[in-house]
């Protein structure tokens, strides 16, 4: 009987051992081979591909030119701009005594430092608001020329025309034209959606909200251009005949507000009531419940909302420069390293193995699984890899090659009568020893995580997820592998 309950002990710690190893064999294929799938006739990785820094992958350099053109504009007899004015012909411009005029697009007393610094400071913010953060900006501060290097990605072509955008918001007397509202007025905005109000769909709307003084302003606007609410009264004809006519007169005395955008009309309208909380929502394309109808607006909301949230540039650019710039660093040479880092690798577990023999073989393995963890958690995690963030995978490695060593030397001589007690007396030392000397690396890698510039993020991410690895996975395989190699 006890013969048996031995056997079959012995027989259930070989089968959690070739679990645990079978599986790191598993995650180590899909680590460094993928899992493809057959995706219209075609195999497509569903693995998460790396993403990479500008220095490995290449980059769209865009040069933002100060606009030195002008507009043509007509002005009357009194020196008021014509509305409307583009239909005219030079024979009727002439016989109403209007006068062309060449107004530049930047003023001249805007074209400086100061201006320059700031526009710089905009396309950042709207950068960052957008969630790109591998991107670089210089400023040229003579010419006040923004030159912005962007990663490859879908997102790019919309990063590049957010740029552009000199992000004015104004709201204006429809007949007047006198600005009611600007962007000094807007203390954020922000893409939102809901149930629309009808119940047929999902409804995209640009939420406004406006600053203390700005949301007076807004209260005094809202009831000033309200909409007209017309009482009829129908007890005799000629009271139905004289409420017509005053509905006819209100309706053309009724006052509306003019909303632009970056200078074009979004719309022309009056209020329902008066906005007396200093929110504003503005509607994106109409209620729908078709998916892609609704991405293509949260997507076009969510572009006006980062510019105008981000502020007004106070100099007008336009997009002189728009090229793909490949990186110095090709494929090949990447492929290169990487085969040289395993080589090296390899050839520290051989030893590894031949100095521990056994422990050593179940250690390789279990260094093995956790580097093939690691690089999954690097994809997935979204960790920008610049070549400062590849050197944090080596230096990743390098560690917990001492940290297995350090456990493994722990264990030496004891192969044949290594007992649970022994296995867990080497952990608690090692994590001690490792983690102790490791702790200023530690506090350095958590400030570089935080740090907005990639080369130092990079490594700063690769840093931290590797030792929270280390932590983490030794104490949970490499512990119970080896407890599992025990005999008693």
């Amino acid at each position: 009987m006890t013969q048996s309950y031995y056997s079959g002990g012995i027989e259930m710690k070989k089968v959690k051992i070739s679990t645990i190893i079978l599986l790191i064999i598993l995650i180590t294929m899909v680590a460094f081979f993928g899992i493809y799938v057959n995706v219209q006739n075609r195999m497509e990785n569903k693995v998460e591909d790396y993403s990479y820094a500008m220095d490995l992958s290449g980059a769209r350099v865009v040069r933002l030119k100060v606009d030195t053109s002008t507009n043509t504009i007509v002005k009357d007899a009194d020196g008021n701009e014509v509305e409307d004015a583009s239909s005219l012909t030079d024979e009727e411009i002439t016989e109403k005594g209007y006068v062309k005029e060449e107004v530049p697009v930047n003023k001249s007393e805007d074209l400086k430092l100061e201006n320059y610094e700031k526009s710089k400071k905009i396309v950042e913010e709207r950068l960052q608001k957008a969630n790109i953060s591998n991107y670089i900006v210089k400023l040229d501060n003579n010419s006040g020329d923004i030159m912005v290097e962007l990663t490859e990605d879908d997102a790019t072509d919309a990063a590049v025309s957010m740029l552009e955008s000199s992000g004015s918001f104004e709201i204006l007397d429809s007949n007047s034209k006198e600005v009611l509202l600007n962007n000094d007025d807007i203390k954020s905005v922000k893409a939102v959606y809901g149930a629309s109000q009808t119940g047929n769909g999902t409804s995209v709307y640009l939420d406004f909200e406006f600053t203390k003084e700005g949301a007076k302003k807004l209260g005094q606007v809202s009831n000033d251009y309200k909409t007209v609410e017309n009482k009829t009264e129908n007890n005799t004809a000629e009271n139905t005949t004289q409420d017509t006519q005053n509905t006819e007169e209100t309706a053309n005395e009724e006052k509306t507000i003019t909303m632009k955008i970056d200078g074009e009309e979004i719309m022309t309208q009056s209020f329902d009531e008066p906005i007396e909380n200093g929110r504003m929502q503005l509607s994106i394309g109409s209620a729908t419940t078709d998916q892609q109808t609704f991405q293509e607006n949260i997507f076009q909301a969510s572009t006006i909302a980062t510019v105008l949230d981000s502020g007004r540039m106070p100099v007008q650019y336009t997009v002189d420069e728009n090229q793909y710039i490949h990186s110095d660093i090709t494929e090949n040479q990447i492929q290169i390293g990487i085969c040289v880092v395993l080589a090296i690798a390899l050839i520290a577990l051989v030893v590894m193995i031949i100095r521990y023999k056994m422990l050593g073989l179940f250690g390789a393995i279990s260094y093995v699984g956790l580097v093939s963890i690691f690089l999954l958690i690097i994809r997935y995690a979204n960790v920008v890899l610049s070549m400062e963030g590849i050197l944090g995978i080596v230096v990743i490695m390098i560690l917990n090659y001492i940290f297995v060593n350090k456990f493994l030397s722990k264990l030496k001589g004891k192969n044949k009568e290594l007992t649970k007690t022994d296995v867990q007396i080497a952990n608690n030392e090692t994590y001690k020893e490792f983690f102790i000397k490791i702790v200023p690396i530690c506090i350095t890698v958590i400030t570089f995580c935080f740090i907005n510039f990639v080369p130092i993020s990079s490594f700063g991410m690769t840093m931290f997820w590797g030792i929270a690895l280390i932590a983490g996975y030794n104490v949970v395989i490499t512990n119970n592998l080896f407890k599992l190699k025990a005999d008693k």
